[in-house]
């Protein structure tokens, strides 16, 4: 598979998941059967947050390349976009409340961070086996528009720009 393949997010392998851990590809409709549970008590869902440009982000404290990513998901997507149609959640991968809590405090983000106990929702995105470090953008149609693997500053300015276009586009489903 070609760098260029990998950088945009493609799965071109017809293995369950490819050589990046992904059981989805984009163009894929993101699976949406699980309510993510905020740190902060609130519940949501992709169903209910259909209609906006929605970045997952997959997460944990003891991760040391999310802790590398983080800054720059706050003030690159998160601080950009957030008033233009886009919703940020990272997504904490099998850690209790109040370790996500104090992980959002010591990373100084602002945006929501879910729980992912026993990594069910990760485990709808990818192998749970696999790293936790990636992000899924999805449409306003509530497809899956780009895939990450890690921080790879290319890789990133490639979603940036993928982010900037969705946010731009008013989708079938918004409005």
């Amino acid at each position: 598979m070609s760098f260029l393949t990998k950088a945009q997010g493609l799965n071109t392998s017809n293995s369950a998941t490819d050589d990046r851990g992904y059981l989805v590809k984009t163009g894929d409709v993101a699976p949406a059967d699980f309510t993510l549970r905020l740190a902060d008590g609130t519940e949501t869902s992709l169903s209910k947050l259909r209609g906006k440009v929605v970045v997952l982000q997959f997460t944990a404290s003891w991760c040391s390349v999310c802790r590398e990513e983080m800054p720059h998901l706050e003030k690159e997507v998160w601080q950009a976009y957030k008033n233009k149609g886009l919703v940020l959640i990272g997504v904490d991968r099998d850690e209790p409340l109040e370790k996500v809590i104090n992980f959002q405090k010591s990373m100084n983000i602002s945006y929501p961070l879910a729980l992912d106990p026993g990594a069910e929702i990760f485990g709808r995105f990818a192998d749970k086996k696999s790293g936790v470090t990636r992000n899924v953008v999805i449409d306003r149609d509530g497809k899956i528009a780009y895939l990450t693997r890690l921080y790879d500053r290319q890789e990133f300015m490639s979603m940036l720009k993928k982010i900037e276009s969705l946010v731009a586009t008013t989708g079938a489903a918004s409005r």
